[in-house]
């Protein structure tokens, strides 16, 4: 009687040890406000155009034929539908939204236009749900300031990326309760993951600005991350 007792209770040890070791890390929330989603469309897609706001990303991000691509947040697919036509057939696009209503519009869109090949995603607002390895550019246009768990969005963004990857966010320099993110908060949080600053351009006469990240060889600690002060 006692030997079984002795094994339920050592039982029970080993199963409460184990549920403690293999605990899901928890990410730090942002010390700011998140902005709603409330479109999915950043503006006028005829204005956005004669800015030349797309064809200026894409040249800064060396997008050319052969470069895998996600666009995240890619909401109606402004920057989806010219992705591809820059980069052409056969190439690797990735477009992510967290959602469902947001997808459903962009399949729409680009069946309506021929586009094929274009992998549409239905993402988490905690993990863009991409394969390992699988993205040369990664750009996030308009959406950061939206992301609900930007610390481990980013984090976990990073086994998706290939090696000589870099990430290009496009946004407003405002705050993030008025859909924008002023440049130092965003150095601020993708520093704490240990990305890398590696190009900063505004985009006159297009709205906001871009900032171009390299990612680290090796992330943090997720127990070592702090969140940045708005």
């Amino acid at each position: 009687m006692h030997l079984i007792a002795f094994l339920v209770i050592s039982l029970s040890v080993l199963q409460f040890s184990s549920h403690q070791v293999w605990a899901e890390p928890v990410f730090p929330a942002p010390n700011r406000p998140v902005a709603q989603i409330i479109s999915a469309e950043y503006s006028d897609e005829k204005t956005r155009d004669l800015h030349q706001e797309a064809e200026r990303v894409m040249d800064l991000l060396g997008i050319e034929p052969g470069v895998r691509v996600a666009d995240l947040g890619a909401g109606r697919g402004y920057y989806t539908v010219r992705l591809s036509a820059r980069l052409g057939p056969g190439a690797t696009i990735y477009a992510t939204d967290v959602n469902a209503d947001h997808i459903k519009e962009l399949q729409a869109r680009l069946k309506s236009k021929g586009i094929g090949g274009v992998k549409v995603v239905l993402s988490s607002p905690n993990d863009p749900t991409l394969p390992p390895a699988a993205i040369d550019v990664a750009l996030l246009a308009h959406v950061y300031h939206e992301i609900e768990n930007p610390y481990e969005f980013m984090y976990r963004l990073h086994r998706s990326l290939a090696l000589g990857a870099r990430v290009g966010i496009v946004d407003l320099d405002r705050s993030t309760e008025s859909h924008g993110t002023p440049p130092k908060l965003l150095r601020c949080e993708l520093g704490a993951l240990g990305y890398r600053e590696a190009a900063f351009q505004y985009l006159k006469p297009a709205d906001g600005y871009l900032m171009v990240f390299v990612p680290p060889a090796e992330l943090p600690s997720v127990e070592s991350i702090r969140a940045c002060n708005k």
